[in-house]
């Protein structure tokens, strides 16, 4: 079976970062050739709209077969508000919230980011992870690409 992975916003960014780059086009390139599946959200969408027309461009470049776009639900929403009331993070980090908490909810087989002060962060993914079990949902991995390539 396919591997699902959630794409944050900061892996599109990655692509053209010096320091992310080489990663994250091994990833892309990974899900063209139909090897693992891009997930991404609606708020994924959202941000990717103010990012520049390069970044941006990177989700019409995936192949329609492998990338499944997932709509920010309620239930996303108070999974994500519960990071924040259990102080996993802070209020200002709610869209991250909001992405751990729709691959979670979407089961996702991990979130892919680059993202280590917020989502990448061992103590913030235990977190995340015991807030998921308390409220009866799966634990999520929360990966960068270093570490599926």
């Amino acid at each position: 079976m396919i591997q699902r992975y959630y794409f944050d916003t900061s892996i599109f960014g990655g692509y053209f970062d010096p320091e992310f780059s080489k990663e994250t086009k091994q990833i892309f390139d990974t899900v063209s050739k139909g090897k693992i599946i891009c997930i991404y959200s609606d708020l994924c969408e959202k941000e990717l709209i103010l990012a520049p027309s390069r970044i941006s461009a990177l989700l019409e470049k995936i192949p329609f077969a492998f990338k499944q776009k997932i709509l920010v639900t309620p239930e996303c929403l108070e999974l994500a508000s519960s990071y924040i009331k259990h102080k996993v993070v802070g209020y200002t980090s709610l869209d991250d919230c909001i992405h751990i908490a729709t691959a979670t909810i979407y089961h996702a087989d991990a979130l892919l980011s680059w993202n280590f002060k917020h989502i990448v962060n061992s103590d913030r993914i235990t977190g995340y992870n015991h807030v998921n079990s308390a409220y009866g949902y799966l634990k999520i991995p929360i990966k960068t690409p270093r570490q599926i390539i």
